[in-house]
């Protein structure tokens, strides 16, 4: 089931960072991915690097950066862990972040360091104030 919050869906069953990436927890590894939220205020997505397999990132660190019509931005960890696999279709249709960021747009495939303390870091919900102050920070208007 989805939630929407304005016009910005969030998936039930997955976990949220501040820096507006999703985690989801599959088989003991992490799949993660932007929000739509930062999917939405981000514009058309053109390209996107990250940091290769086999690096570890920590949690709330640069996984990759992505350019837009707008900005060239980081995408920050929502946990820390070993890359196993980046989305390769992403190098050649980075668009795809912009179509389908919760499926076939996903980012990277993490193999977890320090998973159940970093969750408890992450949001289950998300927290209607906070994001109502990040649409008032990126100039987003609320929807009824």
């Amino acid at each position: 089931m989805t939630k929407l919050f304005g016009k910005y869906e969030y998936p039930e069953g997955l976990y949220y960072s501040r820096d507006h990436l999703w985690a989801k927890i599959e088989d003991g590894k992490v799949r993660v991915g932007l929000t739509d939220f930062a999917r939405q205020i981000s514009g058309k997505i053109r390209s996107i690097r990250l940091r290769p397999p086999e690096r570890t990132v920590e949690q709330g660190r640069t996984l990759g950066t992505m350019e837009t019509g707008k900005w060239v931005g980081p995408i920050k960890s929502p946990i820390s862990g070993t890359i196993l696999e980046n989305n390769s279709v992403l190098r050649r249709k980075a668009s795809l972040l912009n179509e389908d960021s919760y499926g076939q747009g996903w980012v990277s495939l993490l193999q977890p360091i320090n998973l159940e303390e970093e969750l408890k870091l992450l949001m289950t919900e998300i927290d209607e104030s906070w994001l109502r102050q990040e649409m008032e920070k990126y100039g987003e208007e609320e929807q009824p």
